[in-house]
C-alpha cells in the first residue's frame, strides 16, 4: 500500500512540473484568447489515459502514469476557471470552442488512445 501511494506521489510530482512547463510554454507563444496551453494538457491528457487503459496497463503502470502523472498534469479546475474568465469577459465564441474542443475533443481522443492501446494489447 506504501508503494502504490509513493508511486501515484512521485507521477503527481512530475505530472505538476510537467503541465506547468508545457501551460505557461504554449499560453506565452499564444496569442489566441483560448488557452491553448491547458487545451494542450487536458487533450493530450486524455489521449495517454486512453492509451494507459486499452493497454490494460499493470497496477503499478497505471497509478504511476494514470492516477499520479496524468492526474496532475490534466487540470480540471484551471479548465473551469478558464471558461469562466471567457465568459466574463464576454467572448462567446471563444467559450463556445474551448468547451467544445475540450469536452467534444477529449472524448474523441481519449477513445483514439484506448483503441490503440488495445492494438497494443493483443
Amino acid at each position: 500500500m506504501l508503494i502504490h501511494l509513493l508511486l501515484v506521489g512521485v507521477g503527481g510530482f512530475f505530472g505538476a512540473i510537467a503541465r506547468f512547463y508545457l501551460s505557461q510554454m504554449l499560453n506565452n507563444k499564444s496569442s489566441f484568447r483560448i488557452p491553448i496551453g491547458t487545451l494542450t494538457v487536458n487533450l493530450v491528457g486524455a489521449f495517454i489515459l486512453g492509451i494507459i487503459t486499452g493497454i490494460e496497463a499493470n497496477t503499478m503502470i497505471a497509478l504511476f502514469f494514470g492516477t499520479g502523472f496524468m492526474g496532475a498534469f490534466t487540470t480540471f479546475s484551471t479548465l473551469k476557471l478558464e471558461m469562466i474568465q471567457l465568459y466574463v469577459k464576454k467572448y462567446k465564441r471563444e467559450f463556445l470552442i474551448y468547451t467544445g474542443i475540450t469536452y467534444g475533443g477529449g472524448l474523441i481522443v481519449a477513445y483514439l488512445g484506448y483503441i490503440i492501446g488495445a492494438l497494443f494489447a493483443s
